[in-house]
């Protein structure tokens, strides 16, 4: 497994000045670009079934413990507010209880499945693995599961040849390597597992409508910053100034796109 075994390169990292040390990090990390590019046509795969799980009325699936539970639950927290898909669309579930990395949860054989179950868990949803090994009990035995409902499924992993990628229907394998810190997948494994999370939910709501442009015109204004955001894609899509999309903003009960459509109705 090419991600726990040790690195050539690092083999003195604890004699090392601390400007050698990121340095070597930053070169390494370098890998992760090329490993990733190597499974575009797979990332694409997951992207459009994710695309179409949702457009049929779906839900999708993380699984994912550790480090990956965490990117997991990021990604899946972010597509509400960017995308403005309601939070019961594209779930993360992990092994551990939010990012509690001290449990042994990531061993269980039922824990998945019973997430799940609780879940409704049909044959229209879609279920993405996440493991840098692609062999955590975890999210294994929960995408064994998926498969016995019918439930589409594919693997984000960092290494060839893992029990999770024989499970999916659809595996990214984004090989990565070895660690400068052996074993340590939050680093190069974990990024290459941030990069594919982004692709996935990115490239799918593009395909969903939720992008104009390259407008986030789906966000939702929470907060300033948010609503400030969606004042200036109305601005910049529709040529109009600030006081006549703010007015828009409020017409549309602060919806960036139902705005942009309503002065251009008015323009036409």
């Amino acid at each position: 497994m090419s991600t726990e075994s040790r690195n050539p390169r690092s083999e003195h990292l604890s004699e090392m000045s601390t400007e050698e040390i990121v340095r070597l990090m930053n070169e390494e990390d370098a890998a992760v670009i090329t490993a990733v590019n190597r499974c575009i046509p797979e990332i694409a795969a997951i992207a459009d079934r994710y695309a179409e799980t949702l457009k049929n009325g779906g839900r999708v699936f993380y699984l994912g413990a550790g480090t990956s539970g965490g990117l997991a639950l990021l990604d899946a927290a972010e597509v509400p507010p960017t995308f403005g898909l309601s939070p019961d669309r594209v779930i993360a579930l992990t092994a551990e209880q939010g990012i509690n990395y001290t449990t042994d949860e990531e061993d269980s054989l039922n824990r998945a499945k019973e997430q799940l179950q609780a879940h409704g868990l049909t044959e229209k949803d879609y279920v993405i693995g996440v493991a840098a090994s692609g062999s955590t009990p975890y999210v294994a035995e929960g995408m064994r599961y998926a498969k016995s409902c019918g439930a589409g499924t594919a693997a984000v992993v960092c290494n060839t040849g893992s029990v999770m990628a024989e499970i999916a229907d659809i595996a990214a394998e984004a090989v990565t390597g070895p660690e400068v810190l052996t074993g340590s997948t939050r680093l190069k494994a974990g990024s290459a597992e941030k990069m594919i999370l982004n692709m996935l939910s990115t490239a799918a709501m593009v395909k969903l409508g939720k992008v104009y442009s390259n407008f986030m015109v789906d966000v939702k204004p929470m907060n300033k910053k948010l609503v400030k955001r969606a004042v200036s894609i109305i601005m910049e899509v529709t040529g109009c100034d600030e006081a006549c999309a703010r007015e828009a903003m409020e017409a549309s009960g602060n919806h960036c796109m139902s705005a942009i459509r309503l002065i251009q109705g008015k323009t036409e």
